[in-house]
């Protein structure tokens, strides 16, 4: 597949040129993009729009969109979900989704490699652990349960081109011990690629287990999964804005440099109700519900009280589209991001695929 090169600074450039000469040849007034007192981008509205759809018509930025150009792009592939690839991507890797850790550390549900044959591009195994006690547990240093962790991972490794860690739970006294495990992997790799997904940062934390700087020297790559700023636990809000990005970018830039750095982008969306249903109630808190909503039949099954009753219920959603892609996309190009990874293939909107394309130039 033939790659054109693209200035980052040329791409961005056009964006801004594009947008400028649709707005002032249309004959209707429409949304342009500017930029606000902090230099970051606003979606800027005239004072003389007639109609809510005039305000909320984007379409005709759609048919500009520049094309990305990175020097590397990642894009995450779920075991089971291996048909979501298309071998015409343009992906320089791929990290394959995931191996696990059981309850006795040991390593479970390794991917197989052949199952992505028709990929050319390096493929990486990716092993998560989502337990905090069952991390501790298994990078306790100098444990037999380690040992066989560290030989279990660099066996399974063996098929792929790179191994990465997304651990996503370590508690925050192993920081040491997390930071020696990395080392140990990265050493019996043998000049395979190590590379670790960490959680989005703006600014330096105290005691921070995650801490960029320390963990920079025992690694090949840093995946910065710069999303779920809002997440199914918060207020209904973007999974990773704009103004949030730029400054998570701006921070892992600074610390980690654009060499080893890849930025994430979500190819998902969340969703909110004003309401959750499922709870446990006092018995209290059953009459208040009976009286505010009027309950008058409650019928009994088995000799237990139930009743049923209905609320309106408004949902929020929050998503990307090809031109939020696309301005996130150029913004980390004209901040000096080299390289950047999706979560995950088969989520995204198919037209991303014709905005994204790999640099000739390979990463320093």
């Amino acid at each position: 597949m033939f790659f054109r090169v693209f200035s980052p600074v040329i791409g961005f450039f056009s964006l801004l040129i594009c947008l400028a000469f649709l707005l002032f040849t249309s004959c209707q007034s429409g949304p342009s993009l500017g930029t606000n007192d902090n230099g970051n981008t606003d979606i800027n509205t005239a004072d003389d729009f007639e109609t809510e759809e005039e305000i909320n018509d984007y379409s005709p930025l759609f048919k500009s969109l520049p094309v990305s150009s990175f020097a590397e792009i990642w894009g995450y592939v779920v075991a089971g979900r291996e048909a979501e690839l298309q071998a015409d991507f343009p992906l320089s890797d791929v990290g394959y989704f995931g191996a696990e850790i059981d309850s006795y550390g040991k390593l479970t549900d390794v991917p197989v490699r052949k199952k992505l044959f028709f990929y050319s591009g390096r493929v990486h195994l990716v092993v998560v652990c989502n337990s905090r006690s069952l991390t501790h547990f298994a990078l306790e240093s100098e444990s037999r349960t380690r040992r066989a962790l560290v030989a279990d991972l660099l066996e399974a490794s063996q098929p792929y081109d790179g191994l990465q860690i997304d651990f996503e739970l370590v508690p925050a006294r192993d920081g040491d011990s997390f930071r020696s495990f990395l080392a140990e992997l990265r050493e019996g790799l043998r000049g395979k690629t190590l590379t670790i997904a960490l959680p989005a940062r703006t600014r330096t934390l105290p005691n921070d287990v995650y801490d960029y700087q320390k963990i920079l020297p025992v690694v090949d790559r840093i995946l910065i999964m710069a999303y779920d700023e809002h997440w199914s636990g918060s207020a209904p809000g973007p999974v990773a804005s704009m103004n949030w990005c730029r400054t998570v970018a701006d921070y892992a830039l600074g610390v980690i440099g654009p060499e080893k750095l890849i930025m994430g982008i979500p190819f998902y969306g969340r969703s909110w109700g004003n309401i959750n249903g499922n709870r446990a109630f006092y018995h209290s808190g059953i009459e208040r519900i009976k009286r505010e909503n009027g309950i008058t039949e409650v019928r009994r099954e088995e000799s237990i009280p139930t009743f049923t009753y209905e609320v309106p219920l408004q949902i929020t959603v929050y998503y990307d589209d090809d031109l939020s892609l696309s301005l996130r996309m150029e913004m980390y190009r004209s901040q000096g991001v080299r390289s950047v990874g999706f979560w995950s293939v088969g989520q995204e909107s198919p037209g991303v695929w014709n905005i994204l394309e790999l640099s000739l130039t390979p990463p320093d």
